[in-house]
């Protein structure tokens, strides 16, 4: 087994990955996915950097990108939860460019506030980097909840 595999299920095995797993889970009403492993689901996410470099700098992001982008940041949403116990909620304005801004909220508080451009060719070199990803932007979302814990638990 190379590196790269071993990377690869240790990444899949942290809260973040798991959570955005489920999330894709969620996604399939009709069991078409039920046989696929979580790798499968998640190789979209995997862009290497030749794939990448084939790619156009400018491009619109389909339907399915925008999706894929919209399930990560849910993720990032229910594991900021299940960390703090706040419900921190997605919201994305994007314009058909592939430019555009996301927020989590978590009461009145702004936990993750993330310009985005280039969506076309959003995605991660390796698993270990999308592991990586989501564990920063929930770690930096829960610190922010927990220094501001009047502002989330308002009212």
């Amino acid at each position: 087994m190379s590196d790269t595999t071993i990377d690869a299920v240790a990444a899949i095995d942290t809260p973040f990955v798991r959570e955005l797993v489920k999330q894709w889970r969620a996604q399939d009403s009709h069991g078409a996915w039920e046989g696929k492993s979580d790798e499968v689901l998640l190789a979209p996410y995997i862009i290497s950097k030749e794939q990448r470099r084939e790619m156009p700098i400018i491009g619109d992001p389909d339907p399915e990108t925008l999706w894929r982008l919209e399930l990560f940041y849910n993720a990032v949403g229910l594991a900021i939860e299940r960390q703090t116990g706040s419900v921190a909620t997605p919201m994305m304005k994007m314009s058909h460019e592939g430019f555009g801004r996301l927020v989590l909220t978590a009461g009145r508080l702004v936990v993750v506030n993330k310009y985005l451009r280039d969506v076309h060719r959003f995605g991660f070199e390796t698993m270990d980097k999308l592991a990586d990803e989501g564990a920063k932007t929930v770690a930096a979302a829960v610190e922010m909840i927990q220094t501001y814990p009047d502002v989330v638990n308002y009212g």
